[in-house]
């Protein structure tokens, strides 16, 4: 059966939810991009405000048959000021776009297709409750290939590459920059 075949849960995190994300955070495959400290503080500081309401994103684990494998968020690209003129300065960016970040957090379920199928259950998801939301735009580092690889194949095209400071700093800041228009 193909991960598109079985449904998704998106479930809002919540404070129960941060040792599964400490787990996931502290992951090799995930702690290479998603460069987080992952003391009980610092994911606080970085989840809780979400939960809270003060943090203008949303955060889900996303279930596959009840069992949490992964974690997508999503915001307003517009609530971050800072993160839309960088944007901006390398592609366009419509009014009403959103952003996603996002990781298969299990090792056990990365390489199955599963990314690529949570993105698509996730366009589904913003189309339905952001009817507003004019396209998806994300930018990745260019060395996370799964992760541009997987907004490709669910559907996402390339509209530009270009500096932007990395999570990482192993990283040179070198992005890609992938779009999908939701009015379509």
């Amino acid at each position: 059966m193909s991960a598109d075949a079985v449904s998704f849960e998106f479930v809002h995190t919540s404070r129960e939810s941060f040792p599964q994300l400490q787990r996931w955070l502290r992951e090799p495959h995930v702690a290479r991009f998603w460069n987080h400290d992952t003391a009980d503080a610092d994911i606080e500081r970085d989840f809780g405000g979400s939960i809270d309401g003060t943090e203008p994103c949303e955060d889900f684990l996303v279930l596959r048959g009840g069992v949490p494998f992964g974690f997508i968020q999503r915001y307003r690209i517009a609530d971050y000021p800072e993160d839309l003129a960088l944007l901006t300065a390398l592609v366009e960016i419509p009014p009403g776009s959103i952003s996603i970040d996002y990781f298969v957090g299990d090792p056990g379920r990365i390489g199955q297709g599963l990314g690529t199928a949570m993105i698509r259950a996730f366009v589904d998801k913003c189309r339905a409750d952001l009817p507003d939301a004019t396209a998806i735009v994300v930018p990745v580092v260019v060395p996370n290939r799964a992760s541009w690889r997987a907004l490709e194949k669910a559907g996402f095209r390339r509209v530009g590459e270009g500096y932007l400071p990395p999570d990482n700093p192993v990283d040179d800041g070198s992005h890609y920059v992938s779009r999908l228009d939701l009015l379509e």
